[in-house]
Formats: structure tokens, sequence, C-alpha cells
């Protein structure tokens, strides 16, 4: 599963499932029995994923007030898709393979809900929504899938976006880590462009 998600993150959902046998130092039969085709490999991380969310909801369930569930959130999530690039390819195959299928749909009342009840609490400001938050949450994990370089920055990034959700008047707490300086970022930026170089037009490898 670790093998697969991490060529997943790198080449989407449709990556070589010989390499990620040869990844798991396991035979590329042996991978066949488990996951008959390449869409059952797909569930059964889909399966493993909403185990994990899960866990998150139980944690938001007991925080103290709705924000603070908000709060947690968008920390498990954002550091979720920051650990496990693979997830936006994983959730659009699954759409594909079985659109009828929505265990997540649960959730998403769940945490409208919790917004709902945050904006009442006066701790939300009240021209937001939940799927205004789930962008946000998608956009700040995404550093993930750009480089270390960019995913080390997750936490400040989440903060300032957690700020620009409190209503007016709301103190804003320093924010948490330290910004790239302008030669980190260009180091940053740069190494990205020398690797899609690299990586030639496909994506797989210099052009022959």
């Amino acid at each position: 599963m670790t093998e697969a998600r991490a060529l997943f993150a790198t080449d989407g959902v449709d990556a070589s499932l010989e390499e990620i046998a040869r990844r798991a130092d396991v035979g590329v039969a042996t991978l066949y029995r488990n996951f008959p085709t390449r869409d059952d490999l797909v569930r059964a991380l889909y399966d493993l994923a909403l185990a994990e969310l899960a866990s998150v909801r139980g944690e938001m369930e007991s925080a103290p007030t709705a924000w603070d569930g908000v709060v947690i959130y968008t920390e498990r999530v954002a550091e979720w898709l920051v650990a496990d690039p693979s997830l936006p390819s994983i959730l659009k195959r699954m759409a594909q393979i079985d659109p009828a299928n929505r265990p997540a749909a649960q959730f998403d009342t769940f945490i409208a809900t919790l917004v709902a009840q945050a904006k009442k609490d006066g701790d939300l400001r009240p021209d937001v929504d939940a799927v205004d938050i789930a962008i946000l949450v998608t956009v700040v994990g995404s550093l993930g899938s750009l480089g270390e370089g960019y995913a080390g920055q997750w936490r400040r990034q989440l903060s300032i976006v957690l700020d620009g959700l409190r209503p007016a008047g709301y103190t804003r707490p320093k924010l948490a880590g330290r910004p790239l300086n302008a030669k980190e970022f260009r180091a940053t930026l740069h190494g990205l462009t020398r690797r899609a170089k690299r990586a030639g037009p496909s994506g797989h490898g210099p052009a022959a």
C-alpha cells in the first residue's frame, strides 16, 4: 500500500503496477493475486483513506467548541494531503469507478453542521461555508505535491487561512513557522523546474 501511494503520488493512478510490485519487493503475480485489477488497488487505498477520515471525525466530535473542530479538520486534512499527495488522484478515480458510492457524504454533512455551529457561536465569519473551507484545505494540502521546500510551509499557510476565516475583531495570533526567504523560494522553484526539465515533456523521463 505504501509503495502504491508513493508511485500514485508522482505518476497518478495509471502508474505501472509492475513498478509498484518491484518497489514493494514482491512478485507481480503476488500483487495481482491481492488486487486483480488496478481499480481493486485504488478501491483498497480509498477504503484505507476513509478509515483514516473516520478517526479524524472522532477527534473533531470531542473538540470543546465547533471552531476547535473546524481547526482540527483543517489541520488533519491538510497534513494528510501533504503527507500523501496520491489522495486526489485516488478520489478522482473512485468517482469514475463507482460514482453512486459516496460514503464520505456523511462526513460532508457533519462538516456543514460544524461550520454552521461555529458561525452561530460567532467564531467563524458568517459569509463562509463548508465548501469554501474544503477548497482552502485542499489548496494548502496541495503543497505536498510541489516538493519538500513547499510542503514544509503548510502549517504557516494554514495559519493564514484560519485567520482569514475568523470574524471581524478577532485578535490574530502569531503565524506558525517562518516564511521562505527569497533565496529559499527561488531555490525551491528552480529545483522543481530542473526536475521538470529532466522529466521531459511526458513527465516520465527525457525524450528519446
